[in-house]
Order: C-alpha cells, then sequence, then structure tokens
C-alpha cells in the first residue's frame, strides 16, 4: 500500500523550511530542537545523524527513540486538518511536529508547546 509522498521525503529536506519559519518569526533553532527533542526523544547528536544520513520522514518517525506518549495532548488544526483526527499514525506524526513548529513560530510559551496532562482531582 502506498503511503503519502511526504513519507519518503527526507526530514534533512524538510528541516531547513522549519528552520526558516521559526528563525523569520524571530525565534531560534534551540526551540526548534527542544520541541523535535520532546515528542521523538532523539538527542542533538541524533538528529544531527539522521540529517546527515538524509533519512525519510517514515525512518525518521520509526527510529525515533522515545515518542512523547503525551502527544496525543496536542490538538488543533494544521494544513486544514485536525491533528487529534487524522487516522494514519505516520501522518498524525508528522502534523504533531508540524503543529509544535508552529506554535514554536507564533511564540507560544515552551510550557504550553511541551504538554504535560492536567492532574486530576483526587
Amino acid at each position: 500500500m502506498a503511503g503519502h509522498r511526504i513519507f519518503s521525503t527526507s526530514f534533512a529536506s524538510i528541516y531547513p523550511h522549519y528552520v526558516a519559519k521559526v528563525e523569520r518569526k524571530g525565534h531560534r533553532v534551540d526551540e526548534l530542537h527542544r520541541v523535535i527533542t520532546w515528542l521523538t526523544g532523539y538527542d542533538e547528536a541524533g538528529l544531527q545523524r539522521v540529517l546527515d544520513d538524509e533519512v525519510d520522514m517514515a525512518t525518521f518517525f520509526e527510529r525515533a527513540p522515545r515518542m512523547n506518549p503525551h502527544a496525543s495532548l496536542i490538538t488543533g488544526v494544521i494544513c486544514g486538518h485536525r491533528v487529534e483526527e487524522i487516522e494514519d499514525p505516520l501522518m498524525q506524526r508528522i502534523r504533531y511536529l508540524d503543529k509544535l513548529v508552529d506554535e514554536v513560530a507564533r511564540g507560544k510559551k515552551m510550557s504550553s508547546i511541551l504538554r504535560q496532562p492536567t492532574a486530576t482531582a483526587p
């Protein structure tokens, strides 16, 4: 079964667009790396490795050291779709990352971007 063409697009070819987006809005690459790390578990060396190896998006997420268990708390619209309603798990992960990058670019507080579950009352 063939997937969306973004699945076979290299992360290295998309990454500069993420960088440009956050920098154009006056934010820093380290903020971008922080959300990528939060979502995927890649550290700086691991991120550099996937960029150097030009792995595709499917492999980028397959090899992610640890997808954040709170990623499902990412909600909202990206590319005209509600991320929480995307059925394909890989496409949903890609859109989670897109949503986080958008939030960094918009200047949302990092504490809000890096979702944490709310504590339930006893």
